[in-house]
């Protein structure tokens, strides 16, 4: 099974980091659903501007948390390209 560390760019502009094995149905239930974390739910709608796919859930929730933890909000945006 593969998981996705994905980032989320919220309406109002605010980056949000997270973890999913089909990134598709989580970004729908971000923008559509009460299954959606409870940050999205108040800044909908969301987009996914940055992805990366891990073989296993240990390599993914590092990053994860990297990414959460460790990076700043410049930093974020480099790692998306803007």
């Amino acid at each position: 099974m593969r998981y996705y560390v994905y980032i989320l760019e919220c309406a109002d502009e605010t980056l949000y980091t997270g973890i999913a094995t089909d990134i598709e149905r989580r970004v729908e239930e971000h923008n559509g659903s009460e299954k959606g974390a409870k940050y999205t739910r108040a800044r909908r709608p969301v987009t996914l501007v940055y992805s990366e796919v891990f073989p296993d859930r240990g390599s993914a929730s590092r990053r994860e948390y990297e990414i959460k933890k460790k990076m700043n909000r410049t930093q974020k945006l480099q790692l998306i390209g803007r």
